[in-house]
């Protein structure tokens, strides 16, 4: 029997601009998903999902969570042919759109089948197999979801070509945040495609918008580095409009951040995918998170109380 664990996440930074090698910022947060890997009579694998959902993720990611474990089998070379493998996933990281829950499960169930087998797979090869995994969900990942499911932490990212490079930044305390669900299950592959389609109708407003997002992104740095949350938040509203932009954003999305600013957060936007999935709300101080979060949740969604 192995056991593996992998972070959710929050993108504060640049999603979708960084799958064309701009610089972004993600943070884990403090919810996980697990994974068993148990061995039984016969062949082939099977999962057991107990994770709470959105109504309809995991039916809806059915087909892409089974393609992710066949793509992850093969790259950590299991021999299924011989032995049938058991996988039960759980954890508090709820399976939805936005924290990386697809990256999580690979990550845990990389780690998992380490244990398990006897790998001793290194952090980097965790990062590795998930990665292979992620490809069943999002075609062709950035990598910023699985490196911030397996190492956990805040992390500065940038994809060049098949090259990442990761830096781990360091804050001086844990900032309080708020995720706000949509309750909308996004499907990456089409965002992302999406994106690529119109950059390429629009060659010169994108070019624009990713200077712009690539200005930002640095500026977010040195105000995460000195603790300056006032502009971090303006950074973060700024980010969200540069998504807006882009047309990855949706009405239920931007209503989200608008009730998370309206009732003081310093700065909110859309996380992840996009056109469904969550909003991140940057509000430091339990006080302002549970009021921003109580907001959110009259409004009728489901509101996460976390932290990077």
């Amino acid at each position: 029997m192995g056991t593996g664990v992998g972070f959710g996440k929050v993108i504060l930074f640049n999603e979708h601009f960084v799958v064309y090698g701009l610089p972004a910022i993600v943070s884990a947060i403090g919810r996980n998903t697990t994974a068993l890997v148990e061995r039984e009579n016969g062949i082939g694998t099977g999962i057991d999902d107990h994770r709470a959902e959105t109504p309809g993720y995991k039916a809806e990611k059915f087909r892409e969570q089974k393609e992710s474990l066949e793509q992850m089998i093969k790259f950590m070379k299991v021999d299924v042919e011989h032995n049938h493998f058991k996988i039960t996933l759980a954890g508090d990281l709820i399976a939805a759109s936005g924290v990386g829950a697809s990256a999580a499960s690979c990550a845990a169930i990389a780690r998992a089948f380490s244990d398990e087998l006897g790998l001793k797979y290194t952090d980097e090869q965790v990062n590795q197999a998930a990665f292979e995994g992620e490809k069943g969900y999002h075609g062709t990942p950035s990598g910023i979801d699985n490196t911030a499911a397996t190492y956990g932490g805040l992390i500065w990212y940038k994809r060049e070509g098949t090259s990442q490079m990761m830096d781990r930044m360091k804050l001086r305390n844990p900032v309080e945040i708020v995720m706000g669900n949509t309750g909308i299950v996004a499907d990456t592959k089409v965002v992302v495609a999406g994106v690529k389609e119109r950059k390429e109708k629009a060659a010169d407003k994108y070019a624009q918008i990713f200077k712009a997002a690539t200005e930002l992104v640095q500026e977010a740095r040195k105000q995460l580095t000195d603790m300056d949350l006032p502009k971090l938040g303006v950074s973060m509203n700024k980010n969200h409009e540069l998504l807006q932009q882009i047309g990855v954003s949706s009405d239920e999305l931007d209503a989200l951040v608008g009730v998370a600013r309206d009732n003081g957060a310093l700065g909110a936007k859309m996380t992840g995918t996009g056109r469904g999935g969550y909003i991140v709300a940057l509000t430091p101080g339990r006080e302002l998170q549970e009021r921003v979060a109580l907001e959110i949740e009259r409004k009728g969604f489901q509101a996460l109380r976390t932290t990077i």
